[in-house]
């Protein structure tokens, strides 16, 4: 289990890995049922943290690992969980990653979707540790179905937790929103960690026409699209529920090396630099921005001098050209101009704002590099005859 081998060619990394993770602990997803947890529980599964080893540690079950494993089954069947998404929405791929298993990962795996009107009645509390499912548990889960949900990977082969092989990636086509999975592992093992990537699907006709909403949150279907950097942090971050945690929460570039070797600035006290790096989103929902949160939290010596954000409209089609010819290619138009930051700050802007008619798209611009923790845009959503752009399978690599 310990073994790490010298890293082979790395593969390229599949394009739906720049969506959000749908099933994160930190977006409210967890585990309500799991037939067994011998060894470790499946709530790790959802984890944020990527996994880690640790050799020394055990625990009174067997070795600790920091993932779901399972105890060697010796009876019928195979093991399996239901996960609740945190966000329900359209899933486009899964990473099942079976990091630091390399003699107890599980074999093969599949991938079954269900959307549920109602969450279930149960769920699995505590450390579950050295566990398997009761009686009343698994009587309870059978009322689901989940067995006859359509499968979104269908059985297939798991490679070992090594550096260069741990991530098993599998692309979805599948058009329906979904609320819960049911992972099978096949017929017993290990598996470090499970992330769903998709886009969130907001009920938008429950939402009042004079409500201000956060139209790029990731749990109303916002999500990145491109960026110039992502050095130490991905800009889908900045999306993310709640305030950031520490930096790794927040989206942050490394350090341009264009930078003039003496820094000025202009009358606002703006530095004069030629780069910046930019950030591109799609909006959960067309709408009109009327305020716009800006927090550098936990950036204090890393925080950008300063940003200004753009917008546009874009249909389907032409969002799909913007990923041919590059983000940089049309018409923006300066929603912000451009506004001194400071660092481990909540910036709020709204009579600066310069731009008062429904967009679909914004382009966060910062100078000359640094880390956002959270992009808030307040703004009340645009009734539509068609389906909003983020309920569409945007003819594009994404």
């Amino acid at each position: 289990m310990a073994e790490r081998r010298a890293p082979g060619p790395v593969a390229e990394e599949p394009d739906f890995l720049q969506f959000n993770d749908l099933a994160c602990e930190s977006v409210g997803g967890k585990v309500v049922f799991a037939s067994d947890e011998w060894f470790a529980p499946a709530a790790n599964l959802l984890k944020r943290e990527p996994p880690q080893f640790i050799a020394s540690a055990f625990t009174e079950f067997g070795k600790w690992m920091d993932g779901w494993e399972t105890r060697r089954k010796r009876t019928p069947g195979h093991d399996w969980c239901i996960v609740q998404l945190g966000v329900p929405g359209l899933i486009h791929g899964v990473d099942v990653d079976t990091s630091f298993f390399t003699g107890n990962h599980s074999p093969y795996v599949s991938v079954q979707a269900g959307c549920l009107n109602q969450p279930p009645d149960f769920t699995l509390e505590g450390d579950r540790t050295g566990m398997a499912a009761s009686d009343s548990q698994l009587a309870a889960v059978a009322k689901l179905g989940s067995e006859a949900w359509p499968e979104l990977v269908c059985v297939s082969q798991l490679k070992p937790g090594y550096a260069d092989c741990c991530h098993n990636y599998f692309k979805v086509n599948f058009s329906h929103r979904v609320t819960h999975l049911r992972l099978n592992m096949y017929p017993d093992g290990g598996i470090a960690r499970l992330r769903v990537y998709g886009v969130g699907l907001r009920d938008w006709s429950s939402v009042a026409s004079q409500q201000d909403v956060d139209l790029v949150a990731l749990t109303n279907g916002g999500v990145c699209l491109g960026y110039s950097d992502a050095h130490f942090g991905h800009p889908r971050n900045m999306i993310g529920p709640g305030r950031a945690v520490n930096m790794a929460d927040g989206w942050e570039t490394a350090r341009r090396l264009d930078r003039p070797k003496q820094l000025e600035a202009d009358q606002r006290g703006i530095l004069q630099v030629p780069g910046w790096e930019w950030a591109v989103f799609r909006l959960g929902h067309p709408g009109e921005i009327r305020s716009i949160e800006v927090d550098t939290r936990h950036f204090k010596g890393n925080f950008p001098d300063c940003c200004r954000l753009e917008a546009r409209s874009l249909s389907p089609e032409e969002e799909a050209a913007c990923f041919r010819t590059g983000w940089n290619s049309g018409k923006w138009q300066l929603l912000l101009p451009p506004q001194k930051l400071r660092p481990h700050h909540r910036h709020l802007f709204e009579s600066e704002l310069t731009l008062s008619r429904p967009v679909s798209h914004v382009r966060l611009i910062i100078s000359p590099d640094g880390g956002v923790s959270r992009l808030r845009l307040w703004g009340r959503a645009t009734p539509i005859a068609a389906a909003p752009a983020n309920q569409q399978r945007a003819a594009s690599k994404l």
